[in-house]
């Protein structure tokens, strides 16, 4: 609620007020509420009910103190402009939420049930409550990591956005009526916590087929998104002050999550293979110190976009067996790989069930869709479903509906198969465009697959700098700094390509060259 006081004009009012210290408040209390019932953002609230807000700022703030009359309602009403009937309204709506008492023949009060209020009397200002926050240590943790940053609009490079502008809105439309007529006014209520029973099976039969994944209806839990997915594993699987592997470098959300719930991060190198399994047993030197997880990305490492070996695979699922540690699975774009077949998933070589398998739709469709999913050992997915509810209870059931027809009726692949086409080209056309327009500043690691392309120093530019000065350029970039534990990287940047048409990417990179050779300058 926007506040204003204005206690400019009880100055230059006449010598009365100046004289008298409780003429000049009653006048700025006057002119606060005018400024607040005269205010374009309370114009859809009745007369009455902006000048009954107005007092109750005034005393919410601590401007009225306990005990402080107020003014007659028809001096009010006389000073406002407004009707008697209008004040007192105001005034009767006040005295029933027990903000003021009203006493015959004396007048107005501020209630003395307002010392009850936070602040003893005086209710604590915003200032106040900023200098007394206090929050728990796994809220301090999830403030100062600072979140999850979405690229809401698809500025150039913004890393993970998909193409939005192809996807066939006219088939989803048509889907999404179907679902409205089949079920009705049953769409409209509560989802089961799991996920409604159509689209589990529907990402049951996909993850089976083409990720090579050991997945059932029942097995499937339904979710807004991957990011919700590490939340819950992060929460379930693990204490505060348990120890996770995770890659260096890492996916931030996954990291962030994993903090924020007390956990340890124990990074661990890669190469072009993949996740150096063999570290997994080399960290620890007590069994306090092991770690009871790993967290990978393995079709498509994030960043570097390097897709883990088939052995160091089935390495890290014996390391899982052995140890009863669990491994979570991060699918998040596997379905645009461009070379060459994609490699199963890790979930699908496990037969001993210590993988958890993350998937979205955010990449594969678009990011309003706000759908994600986990495929769960058997003995996990009652513990998982009990725990989503006390996140956000369920997902929306008509966009599941409607996905499961999308899936069913072939179109998510068809979708798929015309993106992973386009990427590729646009995947390309970005490497041209480094070589010959960046060559002088970055060296680009072009990926057999996903949606972003890592591209690393070669000159001593900055990077915070670099990232900061294309973002006032009208360009996104992801600095690779961050996403590191250790100092043993160069510094550089994620550049997106799947969001933009090969001239809109040309247009950008010739915009970055400038705003870097500006700071080699």
């Amino acid at each position: 609620m926007k506040r204003i006081y204005s206690f400019k004009m009880a100055w230059d009012s006449p010598p009365i007020f100046k004289r008298d210290p409780d003429q000049l408040f009653k006048h700025a209390q006057l002119e606060s509420v005018k400024a607040w019932i005269g205010d374009p953002a309370h114009g859809a609230l009745p007369l009455h009910a902006r000048i009954q807000r107005a007092i109750r700022q005034l005393i919410l703030d601590g401007v009225l103190d306990v005990g402080r009359p107020l003014p007659a309602s028809r001096t009010l009403a006389r000073s406002l402009g407004v009707s008697r009937d209008t004040v007192e309204s105001a005034y009767s709506q006040l005295h029933a939420e027990g903000f003021i008492d009203r006493r015959v023949g004396s007048g107005s009060f501020v209630s003395e049930r307002a010392q009850h209020l936070p602040g003893g009397g005086k209710v604590q200002r915003a200032g106040d409550r900023k200098a007394t926050l206090r929050l728990s240590q796994r809220g301090s943790a999830m403030f100062q990591s600072g979140g999850v940053r979405d690229f809401l609009m698809p500025r150039p490079f913004a890393p993970g956005v998909p193409e939005t502008r192809s996807f066939p809105l006219q088939i989803w439309e048509r889907l999404e009526r179907q679902v409205l007529k089949e079920y009705g006014t049953l769409a409209l209520l509560h989802s089961p916590p799991q996920g409604m029973e159509p689209l589990r099976r529907a990402i049951a039969d996909y993850v089976n087929l083409e990720r090579g994944a050991r997945a059932t209806p029942e097995r499937v839990l339904v979710l807004t998104s991957s990011q919700q997915a590490m939340t819950l594993c992060a929460t379930v699987l693990l204490d505060a002050g348990d120890r996770i592997f995770i890659e260096d470098p890492a996916y931030h959300g996954a990291r962030k999550a994993f903090e924020a719930a007390g956990l340890e991060c124990v990074p661990v190198p890669l190469d072009e293979d993949g996740l150096r399994v063999e570290h997994l047993g080399q960290v620890a030197a007590t069994p306090d110190e092991r770690a009871t997880a790993v967290s990978l990305t393995p079709s498509h490492q994030f960043p570097t976009g390097a897709t883990m070996a088939l052995d160091r695979r089935l390495a890290v699922i014996e390391w899982a067996r052995r140890h009863r540690n669990w491994i979570i699975e991060d699918d998040y774009d596997s379905e645009f790989h461009y070379e060459g077949k994609p490699t199963a998933c890790v979930q699908g070589l496990d037969p001993h069930e210590r993988t958890i398998y993350i998937g979205t739709f955010t990449k594969s469709l678009f990011p309003g869709l706000r759908i994600g999913y986990m495929v769960l050992p058997p003995p996990l997915v009652a513990p998982m479903t009990v725990a989503r509810t006390l996140l956000d209870g369920h997902s929306a059931p008509i966009p599941q509906l409607t996905l499961a027809r999308f899936i069913q009726g072939g179109h998510f692949g068809a979708h798929v198969r015309t993106m992973r086409a386009v990427y590729a080209e646009r995947r390309d056309m970005l490497a041209r465009l480094v070589r010959k327009h960046l060559a002088d500043f970055v060296e680009p690691r072009v990926p057999a697959g996903g949606m972003q392309m890592p591209c690393v120093f070669i000159r001593d530019i900055p990077e915070r700098e670099a990232v900061e000065s294309a973002r006032r350029a009208g360009i996104d970039l992801l600095g690779l700094t961050a996403l590191h534990a250790s100092n043993r990287h160069k510094a550089g940047f994620l550049m997106g390509f799947a969001a933009h048409a090969p001239h809109e990417l040309e247009i950008a990179v010739k915009k970055l060259a400038n705003v870097l050779r500006a700071l080699c300058r």
